[in-house]
């Protein structure tokens, strides 16, 4: 049985200092693919060393890729080629991660080989028929349950893939990604059109490797006629932890932090934009390139936030952060509504319904909606609140405890671990009165 772990918060304080966090999420994961994929050897700094990274990286061990760890988020991997990939010899285990099952069944269905992708109870409830029935589409064979959930059950169907046009329902760099990594191996050419736009690291990432996509506005095109090349690759911290950070410098007064080497993509910076709006004082510094993703420093110091109805262009470009958004909509003056995030429903739990049961716990005048919420600022009280497992969730409460009126207690607080193990040190080092027990 995996510990139970609660985190206590005390009411008040400040953020003060400067700050590196996590590696970037997104990227750790695609490092490990495609440099598994590439010709030659592929060294990894910054990569993040937590639960769901590692277990992309562990599903490619076990399929016979040399990878070695070499401490403080240092990676050499032995790239085995596009076609280089062994069967693994039992199924593979996918934690709590969504990104590596995703992206994995459409690499994997262009494989000789056939595999099976499990998950922990949390993932095995998240819909998989987004990714499975356009890969249906180009002559992939996958089972799911009947719920559209995993176990996936992949047949291997080496060169009988064909491209697609394929026009996403809903904006998910996830089902982009997925879809493009199975057109590496299909014949013709595979076409992803999304409806607003996402994270493009698989893109970005895909042409540093030296194989070519073709993008154009929303459009994002590859086929088969590809090799990858090794590369040098520094991970750039996680917007998406820096983000709690940015809303916990902002809510509470007397603070002043400075967050090193964040990833500033165009497509990940929803959330510094939202917060500007609301009034924060962000500071972008030191912007610089490196591997071919946007970087710089931030600083951020705490000002009244004002509530806003969020633009839903930004809404895809801060779909993970919504979490900590609605943390600082509860301290701005005023009513802050959110609308076109339905894709909350379907995360590691259903984002709009478990943040809002605990905003009212915390007596916030918060409304759950189909797609969003609505909530009335003006403070936040105390006690015991529910993460139900879901990393940010569990994070973001522990940020509101800056504002809180008394203290605050957050349920069910391991998968943290996925994400951000280092949250807990770099936030009391920061002054977030934050301890933890485990059971």
């Amino acid at each position: 049985m995996s510990k139970k772990i609660t985190f206590h918060v005390q009411k008040g304080g400040s953020l003060n200092g400067e700050a590196r966090v996590a590696g970037d999420k997104s990227m750790s994961h695609r490092s490990i693919m495609l440099g598994s994929l590439a010709e030659g050897t592929t060294h990894v700094t910054g990569f993040l060393e937590a639960e769901d990274a590692l277990t992309t990286l562990q599903a490619f061990r076990d399929m016979g890729v040399e990878i070695e760890q070499n401490g403080d988020g240092c990676l050499t991997i032995h790239g085995v080629g596009k076609h280089g990939l062994k069967a693994p010899k039992a199924p593979l285990y996918l934690g709590n991660s969504g990104t590596s099952m995703r992206l994995l069944s459409g690499l994997l269905a262009g494989q000789a080989f056939n595999s099976i992708l499990t998950g922990d109870e949390s993932l095995s409830k998240r819909p998989m028929k987004r990714v499975t029935e356009p890969l249906t589409k180009m002559g992939a064979d996958i089972k799911t349950t009947e719920k559209g959930t995993s176990p996936l059950e992949i047949t291997g169907k080496s060169g009988k893939l064909t491209g697609i046009d394929y026009e996403m329902p809903m904006a998910s760099a996830q089902v982009k990604s997925c879809l493009l990594l199975a057109g590496m191996y299909a014949q013709g050419e595979t076409t992803v059109t999304e409806p607003a736009p996402t994270r493009d690291h698989t893109e970005r990432m895909l042409n540093g490797f030296g194989y070519p996509v073709d993008v154009d506005k929303n459009q994002a095109s590859i086929t088969a006629n590809g090799k990858l090349t090794a590369m040098t690759i520094d991970v750039p911290s996680d917007i998406s932890s820096a983000a709690f950070f940015l809303v916990g410098a902002s809510i509470a007064e007397n603070s002043n932090v400075l967050l090193k080497h964040v990833g500033i993509n165009p497509t990940r910076t929803g959330v510094i934009d939202i917060l500007r709006l609301m009034g924060a004082n962000i500071e972008i510094l030191n912007e610089r390139t490196v591997g071919g993703e946007p970087v710089a420093d931030l600083r951020v110091i705490s000002s009244q936030l004002k509530g806003i109805a969020i633009p839903e262009h930004l809404v895809p470009l801060a779909i993970d952060e919504f979490p900590v958004l609605f943390i600082a909509a509860a301290c701005a003056e005023g009513e802050t509504r959110l609308t076109g995030a339905e894709e909350l429903r379907v995360k590691e739990s259903d984002r709009i319904q478990v943040m809002a049961d605990g905003l009212q716990i915390l007596g916030v005048n918060a409304e759950p909606t189909a797609d969003g919420m609505i909530i009335n600022g003006g403070g936040i009280g105390g006690g015991t609140v529910e993460s139900q497992g879901d990393h940010r969730i569990a994070m973001a409460f522990a940020i509101a405890g800056l504002r809180a009126s008394a203290a605050i207690t957050i349920l069910d607080c391991a998968n943290v671990n996925t994400s951000f193990p280092t949250f807990k040190k770099l936030a009391t080092d920061l002054g977030l009165q934050l301890t933890s027990d485990e059971s």
